[in-house]
């Protein structure tokens, strides 16, 4: 009997390597449809929390977790005990901008120690095309003393979980899957179609699997680093950017980006391994590292508009009071990791501007912790000379002008409203100097 069959008939468990924003959900859905979970995290923390019925992602919820049938663990003794691995650990970069791949080699490690012979391991982490077959494959060898391909196989199904996305779940997203052999995809592709409703795409190589996934988001990242850079363009013009992209959108062909920054842990960081991989074999990229320079440039940009308006409204910059609303890398997520709201405080402290920051999504003690920001609740942020809405939350959007009114002091009111939440002519009409991206 298979793998596959095992695990169907609870004669096999599976375990899920890295328990954060999408290593958690895969294994508890995977749980939800009757199947034996070890959930294994390095963070013991973490783990006690999911064994309280605490969910630190908010992705799945804590009444979930508190329901799951996952055996939650930081114990790596435990992945003896599963046949099916499925690693999901973060893949940053360095300050440098190059691969940080400890984390995903780290997982490597701690497989090749504790797996059963026999085992199949997927690989999940976002990396660039070669990493799982020429990077984890000898730790795993070295560490366990076995042989791939005889003792044990390997796969890689990059993830396509959109942390804070109520929509596009794991069972919804075509997966894709990939295996060193055609046994080892038949595998991949039955097991994963457990949990993924909307079926898997058979990859034809664990690198063209690869290759697939850091495509992906670098094709996001040019496409935003384009209306970024309209942007720019459009406000030197005085143009409102929005609505020239409202009126474009009427042609049916034209894509729907729109500007504003792109941090967190996908978008911001994927292309840096592709351009990596590519310096490695002789050639610099072109377009893809423009983009990339255009993303990185906004939270400044954003800081400095900030500096004109307060100077087009007469508020001294120096210690101007101004809020920031919004500190995760996205909307409706807790994950302050690689979020460029902090480029914004950085450059507005270069003009003497202390900013307060407000978000009630926003993991405080990671905020404190990555950067040193200590996070304000909203009820606090009064007499301000500006507010940057720089993250939509469906918390800000509920705000009325009336609210917004009561964020600030005397003197004409000034609203960054970086994603274009509010309603620009609604704004202006009040009173305010209104300016988005």
């Amino acid at each position: 009997m298979d793998i596959l069959e095992k695990l169907k008939k609870g004669e096999a468990k599976l375990s899920l390597v890295g328990l954060g924003y999408v290593g958690m959900p895969i294994a508890v859905e995977f749980a939800k449809r009757g199947i034996k979970v070890i959930g294994y995290d390095l963070n013991k923390d973490k783990i006690e929390l999911y064994k309280k019925g605490i969910d630190p992602t908010k992705e799945a919820g804590d009444d979930v977790i508190k329901d799951t049938t996952v055996e939650f663990t930081s114990d790596p003794e435990k992945l003896k005990e599963a046949s099916f691995h499925i690693v999901a650990v973060p893949t940053p970069v360095n300050s440098d901008h190059t691969p940080d791949l400890r984390p995903v080699e780290g997982a490597a490690r701690i497989l090749g120690q504790h797996i059963a012979k026999g085992s199949v391991i997927v690989f999940e982490s976002t990396v660039y095309p070669g990493v799982t077959e020429d990077v984890c494959v000898p730790i795993i060898e070295k560490e366990s003393g076995l042989k791939c391909g005889v003792d044990f196989k390997i796969g890689y199904s990059p993830e396509r979980i959109n942390p804070g996305d109520k929509v596009h779940r794991l069972s919804t997203i075509k997966k894709i899957v990939s295996g060193m052999d055609e046994e080892t995809l038949e595998t991949v592709a039955g097991v994963y179609s457990i949990v993924v409703d909307a079926g898997v795409h058979k990859a034809e190589s664990i690198k063209v699997a690869e290759a697939a996934k850091v495509i992906e988001n670098s094709q996001r990242d040019i496409n935003i680093a384009f209306m970024n850079e309209l942007s720019i363009i459009f406000g030197k013009m005085g143009i409102d950017t929005l609505s020239v992209l409202e009126a474009a959108g009427t042609k049916w062909n034209f894509l729907p980006f729109r500007p504003g920054l792109v941090g967190g842990h996908c978008i911001g960081v994927d292309p840096y391994y592709l351009t990596y991989k590519a310096e490695e074999l002789g050639y610099h990229s072109q377009v893809i590292l423009s983009g990339r320079r255009i993303n990185d440039s906004m939270g400044k940009y954003v800081a400095e508009n900030c500096v004109k308006n307060l100077i087009a409204i007469e508020k001294p910059v120096k210690n101007a009071k101004v809020a920031i609303l919004g500190f995760t890398f996205k909307e409706n997520c807790p994950d302050t990791r690689n979020s460029k709201v902090f480029d914004i405080v950085e450059e507005l402290r270069e003009y003497g501007i202390e900013p307060v920051i407000a978000d009630p999504q926003a993991d405080k003690e990671e905020a404190k912790r990555l950067y040193g920001v200590t996070l304000s609740d909203l009820s606090d942020v009064k007499d301000m000379d500006a507010v940057i809405l720089a993250v939509a939350h469906s918390d800000f959007g509920s705000l009325t002008v009336k609210d917004m009114d009561g964020l600030f002091g005397k003197g004409t009111r000034l609203l960054l409203d970086i994603k274009g939440m509010m309603d620009r002519k609604e704004y202006e009409k009040a009173g305010y100097r209104y300016w988005r991206l």
